[in-house]
């Protein structure tokens, strides 16, 4: 939870009075994933992340907005490992797994082959692979090929994947965006359950203000290669977001909030 560009960010305590998040942090003994001091990025003479700080601890939900061209995907691809900083020092968990907007399943494998890619787990493979396909729900699509599921299902396989190597980093890079509305409402239940049990720290990359506020417990927005803002959702609001009348006001405020921090006028559409 700390991000040295917004040090002092208020959130609500139990008491529904504004509290530091260093005194949430006080008490916060959780491991960190991630901790980065100074990370900057550079494409040419254009500066994409600009020397940021950043810590992300074992089991926190975090949601990173900002408009497009941000820079949101090239953090998420530095913390996968994919890209690097051109400066700054970064410490990352190894055991790291990455869910794309594309699911990304390999045509000529069946569904559970697919869910074993890059994985070593001997005799007990296939039974290691239908195990995560029944956590998603698609037990009975083991030995299908990716051309027989729908978009919900093939996106299911690619988080089995993910989540098959018990990573203690889950980056999701706006994973759901491709999906029908109904689909992407059961692939959000179904992602904060599949948190819920196995408690790694997650990241997801999103436009959705909506999907945000849904699925995290923190909320970051990048804006000009800078943290601009980190908030911490309060534990009234986690309680009770579930319950829409009782949560209602206090989650409009917090999406006018986003929203304005992203530059769009309250009602509009993030592009």
């Amino acid at each position: 939870m700390n991000v040295a560009t917004n040090p002092r960010q208020l959130v609500a305590n139990d008491d529904g009075e504004p509290a530091l998040v260093s005194e949430f942090l006080a008490a916060d003994r959780r491991e960190p994933v991630v901790h980065f001091t100074g990370v900057a990025k550079k494409f040419g003479t254009q500066t994409i992340l600009d020397k940021v700080d950043l810590t992300l601890r074992q089991g926190e939900f975090v949601a990173l907005l900002g408009a497009s061209g941000s820079g949101k995907t090239t953090l998420l691809r530095i913390l996968a490992g994919l890209d690097q900083a051109n400066e700054g020092d970064l410490r990352v968990a190894p055991n790291r797994s990455v869910v794309f907007q594309e699911h990304r399943l390999l045509p000529f494998r069946r569904a559970w082959r697919n869910v074993l890619l890059g994985t070593r787990f001997g005799r007990n493979a296939r039974a290691v692979a239908e195990k995560a396909l029944a956590e998603v729900g698609l037990a009975a699509k083991a030995n299908s090929w990716p051309k027989h599921l729908s978009g919900g299902e093939a996106q299911r396989v690619a988080l089995a994947r993910a989540l098959v190597r018990a990573p203690a980093l889950l980056l999701l890079d706006e994973p759901f965006a491709a999906l029908d509305a109904l689909t992407r409402i059961r692939m959000h239940a179904l992602v904060e359950a599949l948190w819920a049990e196995h408690k790694p720290a997650v990241l997801i990359v999103t436009h959705d203000v909506d999907e945000a506020i849904l699925l995290a417990d923190r909320i970051l927005v990048l804006k000009d290669g800078r943290f601009s803002l980190d908030i911490d959702v309060s534990p009234a609001l986690v309680r009770n977001r579930k319950a829409q009348e009782d949560a209602a006001e206090d989650v409009n405020h917090l999406k006018h909030r986003l929203l304005s921090e992203l530059g769009v006028s309250t009602g509009a559409q993030i592009q």
